[in-house]
């Protein structure tokens, strides 16, 4: 077997033309992809550490994020591996300040991706030192973010804040004499309307917030998106989840949903359709035989997309829970790179907020998404009879690039056949 074939088994396609173009030892490269392949995330984060270092840094190295110069008795702090296609974030917050001692473990800083935030520790216990960014830089996987100088922590004589705090008392009493029965909050800027005295908040956005906003903006300047809709009627699925609910419900631990129907709908179709499941990097298309299902989930703080890893694997009833455990997770903010990572193709359901029809955006680098929507009752076409039936619009955006039109329409036709019928999961129909 030739060194080209052993890198494109063991890299993905842009990996394995960076370690071509840089002539890299492949065994020295820790991949995180699916079944260990070498990711570009992963070149990257080689490179900088031997950027960083003249001696060659071991898998191990890589894998635990960090170099160490013993003689010095200093830790570089890097930029960690940030979950499968993430290859950059933004500082969003240093924890703790140049000069300050920290103890090993403690968070240091805090960094943000569009998908979620992070900590990272100090690997040693010492005093922070040489803070090589600012918060708002955007950083590389692998890039120097700090150096902790080893050290014990020492005795500090705290100043008095008595006057820093008579000083912002009397700031704020400035500010609030602008409207002295409304204070003004001193995270917030308020402007005065000389028209009409309306009264606008100007609050700025989140790193998180932002991170999003411009991953959403990319994926329509970068994709040929397009959307096609279809709807279904949901009185098959409706009546046979009525059915089961309780039996289902006994067995599982868990209640008996919709989304679990239209994750096993989706991966039949597919199995069928493989480039919807694809994606684009540089001139390649890769095509992946597994089926890792985002499920769209809002929070506060934004839209997160947890994975079903192997969601082909899953019955029924692991896909009800594992999607009620990423919503408990969303909810209280603990989800991990982890668990958003790898993913191949997205469902989101707009419908449990009401929406009767929209066109979902891609999330990148996946080359589609599927939109479900509110469950309304509408006259419809039975025969030559007019019925009352349970229906849902279905909406599939999809990257015309690699997925033809044809593809996509039968896509959704799929879905909309198992839905009516959902014997056709046991069947095979």
């Amino acid at each position: 077997m030739s060194d080209k074939l052993d890198i494109k088994d063991l890299a993905m396609p842009s990996a394995a033309k960076i370690i071509a173009e840089k002539k890299l030892d492949v065994s020295k490269i820790q991949g995180t992809g699916l079944q260990g392949r070498i990711t570009k995330g992963d070149v990257l984060l080689y490179l900088n550490l031997i950027k960083n270092d003249d001696k060659l840094v071991s898998k191990n190295t890589i894998s635990n994020k960090i170099m160490s110069n013993r003689k010095d008795k200093k830790m570089d702090i890097l930029v960690p591996i940030l979950g499968e296609s993430v290859v950059e974030a933004t500082v969003s917050k240093w924890i703790k300040k140049q000069g300050e001692f920290v103890e090993v473990d403690e968070p240091i800083v805090e960094l943000e991706t569009d998908k979620v935030t992070l900590e990272v520790p100090a690997s040693i216990s010492g005093i922070l030192d040489n803070l090589a960014v600012s918060e708002g830089d955007t950083v590389e996987v692998g890039a120097l973010l700090a150096m902790i100088v080893a050290g014990e922590k020492t005795e500090e004589v705290k100043k008095p804040a008595v006057e820093k705090k008579e000083e912002i008392v009397h700031e704020q009493k400035v500010v609030t004499n602008i409207n002295e029965s409304k204070p003004i909050a001193p995270e917030s800027k308020i402007i005065r309307s000389t028209q009409n005295e309306n009264l606008e908040e100007r609050v700025p956005m989140s790193r998180l917030r932002l991170a999003i906003a411009r991953r959403l903006k990319e994926a329509q300047n970068t994709a040929a998106m397009l959307t096609t809709y279809n709807e279904v009627d949901m009185s098959a699925l409706m009546e046979m989840r009525s059915n089961y609910q309780d039996s289902f419900e006994k067995k599982n631990g868990v209640r008996l949903g919709y989304m679990s129907f239209f994750v096993k709908a989706a991966i039949d179709a597919l199995n069928q359709f493989p480039a919807v499941n694809a994606e684009i990097d540089g001139n390649d298309i890769i095509y992946k035989n597994y089926y890792n299902i985002g499920v769209a989930v809002g929070t506060a703080q934004g839209l997160v997309v947890p994975v079903l890893k192997n969601a082909d694997d899953m019955s029924f009833g692991e896909t009800e829970a594992n999607i009620a455990e990423f919503g408990k997770k969303a909810k209280d903010g603990s989800l991990g790179i982890s668990d958003m990572a790898g993913g191949t193709f997205t469902i989101s359901n707009g419908g449990v907020y009401g929406s009767l029809m929209s066109s979902p955006i891609l999330n990148p680098p996946q080359s589609g998404i599927l939109g479900m929507h509110k469950i309304q009752k509408r006259p419809i076409a039975i025969g030559d009879n007019i019925e009352i039936r349970p229906m849902m619009y279905l909406a599939l955006s999809y990257d015309h690039r690699i997925v033809d039109g044809r593809e996509a329409v039968s896509f959704l036709v799929r879905i909309k056949e198992i839905i009516e019928d959902p014997r056709r999961l046991v069947v095979g129909a």
